[in-house]
């Protein structure tokens, strides 16, 4: 063993640009991938008697100082486990690092003296820092008074200190601080210190290691972000206070990432009130809680291309809205999915350039009509979802949407049967595998003209084609005892004859098949049509209803 001498005071070489600069998490650079090895060797050793011989072992492997530091950081991590018993009995705890040792359990004293022994004992310049921390019990925008309640190590690899928290990198205790997880987080080996004091705040701010450094105010005032924030690749969130108050009853909140990464959000635990939308580096939300108070947001995301199993949704962010008045106009339907609106989502999924790039379409006279390339070979299903007493059933919801397909372009007409907030759902599946259609994205559609009252497109059947097209009539309610003009676009087909109380037969003339049919005395009208004109048989392809006298 060397003989480490007294570890100097950080100076300005060892400072760090506050904020972050983006560019790494780490303070200095570290390949995980050259230490697979290293670390796979420390995770074994298994030398309980002393802590020398223990260090003895570990540094077998290990040449440079930064492996010698990761050797001891890896060993700690993986055999020292939180003490939640002697945690509420701090009289009984020893943190000697020999006791430690033989006990395999600590809290973060414990932890921070071993890591500094065992340094030492490798003749590694090592201290341990301590400070208040929003750990295990913070509450959003809380003050912190009195004693220091954490404690963590610097090391000094390379002419500069550097930060890790050994106590925060073995794992995580649960909410009732009864049980300690393991749970690896390289989060906090040499952490980039602009990250670091997100939440470890030490009593001698020199310990920072920024320029400028903060004050316990501003470290009180900041936003939390936790290690998944950086490490799923999240670059900055606004608004950077923990506490949002409602301007009119709404709050936003937006999050900056590198591309590819899925959101969602939870206000008071549920998916709701709110109006998320996805974004090629990020997303942005509005809330709008329906009740006045203090309402928890809590923020989570995930990496679209799951690489592991457990690429489960991460909490990376919790704000407090304080809401001063609820929007009552903006209470959004019970089936609306989030995120709302077009995304490089549904991009991925093969509808490009939408005509409607918002997540809201307002219309005034019940109408839309909405236009997507579609960039596969698929299949598209479509329902209108309306809330309460007005609710629509699963047949009435797809007729009140018309796909009008033309090459590789599609249209989607929608008139809304009544005024009000409707969900427009959109479905697919590829043509070529005959499964389920997958739920892809929806807008939100409003209406506030109460006249407005569309009936549903007519019915259409299997042998009505995706690249057939109504011209007219284009409702599937026909007026009583009328001649009605029928104008049909459709392709590959010998005859058509429109079948009401008598039959009217179609004619072709450049593409469409057109004509006229009497209602009179019939509740239901049918087009159909003859695919050969050898043959006998008609199939029915739309069905029209006539209005009742």
């Amino acid at each position: 063993f060397q003989k480490t001498e007294a570890p100097r005071p950080p100076g300005a070489k060892d400072l760090h640009a506050y904020p972050w600069d983006k560019s790494s998490l780490k303070s200095m650079p570290v390949d995980l991938q050259q230490l697979e090895k290293l670390d796979a060797y420390a995770l074994k050793v298994n030398v309980t008697n002393s802590v020398e011989e223990l260090v003895k072992a570990l540094l077998k492997q290990a040449r440079t100082d930064l492996e010698k530091v990761r050797a001891i950081w890896i060993w700690i991590c993986h055999h020292i486990e939180y003490d939640v018993v002697g945690y509420h009995n701090k009289s009984q705890l020893s943190s000697k690092p020999r006791d430690v040792l033989q006990m395999g359990k600590s809290i973060c004293e414990g932890y921070a003296e071993l890591f500094e022994h065992m340094c030492s004992l490798a003749g590694i310049q090592c201290k341990k820092l301590s400070g208040h921390a929003k750990g295990h019990g913070y509450k959003t925008g809380q003050t912190f008074t009195g004693d220091s309640d954490h404690a963590w190590n610097a090391v000094y690899l390379e002419g500069r200190w550097h930060l890790l928290d050994s106590t925060w990198g073995s794992g995580s205790v649960d909410d009732s601080f009864t049980k300690f997880t393991y749970r690896y987080n390289e989060f906090y080996f040499l952490t980039h210190p602009a990250l670091f004091i997100n939440n470890h705040f030490p009593d001698n701010s020199n310990w920072q290691l920024l320029k400028p450094t903060l004050t316990l105010k501003e470290f009180e005032n900041n936003m939390l972000h936790n290690s998944n924030f950086y490490t799923l690749g999240l670059l900055a969130a606004r608004p950077d206070t923990p506490i949002i108050r409602t301007v009119n009853g709404k709050a936003s909140v937006s999050v900056d990432c590198r591309p590819g990464t899925l959101f969602m959000f939870k206000l008071k635990g549920k998916d709701e009130h709110g109006l998320m939308t996805l974004k090629r580096h990020g997303m942005e939300l509005d809330i709008y809680p329906q009740k006045t108070g203090s309402h928890k947001l809590e923020i989570f995301a995930k990496p679209s291309k799951a690489e592991a199993a457990d690429d489960v949704y991460k909490c990376v962010l919790e704000y407090v809205v304080e809401c001063e008045s609820v929007d009552k106009a903006m209470r959004f339907p019970k089936e609306l999915h989030q995120p709302v609106g077009p995304s490089w989502f549904s991009e991925r999924q093969g509808f490009l350039r939408p005509s409607h790039s918002q997540p809201v379409l307002h219309t005034n006279d019940g109408r839309c009509s909405l236009t997507f390339t579609l960039s596969k070979d698929i299949s598209v299903l479509t329902s209108l979802h309306a809330d309460g007493s007005s609710s629509l059933s699963e047949d009435m919801g797809r007729r009140h949407v018309l796909q009008i397909h033309r090459r590789n372009q599609i249209e989607l007409k929608v008139h809304l049967p009544h005024a009000g907030n409707f969900v427009l759902k959109i479905y697919s599946r590829k043509k070529s595998d005959p499964g389920n259609y997958d739920y892809i994205f929806n807008y939100l559609i409003r209406c506030l003209n109460t006249e407005v009252k569309w009936p549903a497109f007519p019915q259409s059947y299997s042998k009505w084609l995706q690249d057939y097209e109504i011209l007219e009539p284009l409702s599937g309610l026909l007026p009583a005892n009328r001649n009605v003009q029928f104008k049909l676009k459709m392709h590959g087909v010998a005859k058509v004859l429109v079948q009401a109380e008598n039959t009217y037969p179609l004619t072709q003339n450049k593409g469409c098949w057109e004509g006229t049919c009497n209602t009179s005395g019939c509740r239901e009208v049918f087009v159909m049509v003859h695919e050969n004109a050898n043959h006998s048989f008609y199939s029915h392809v739309l069905k029209y209803e006539v209005e009742t006298q």
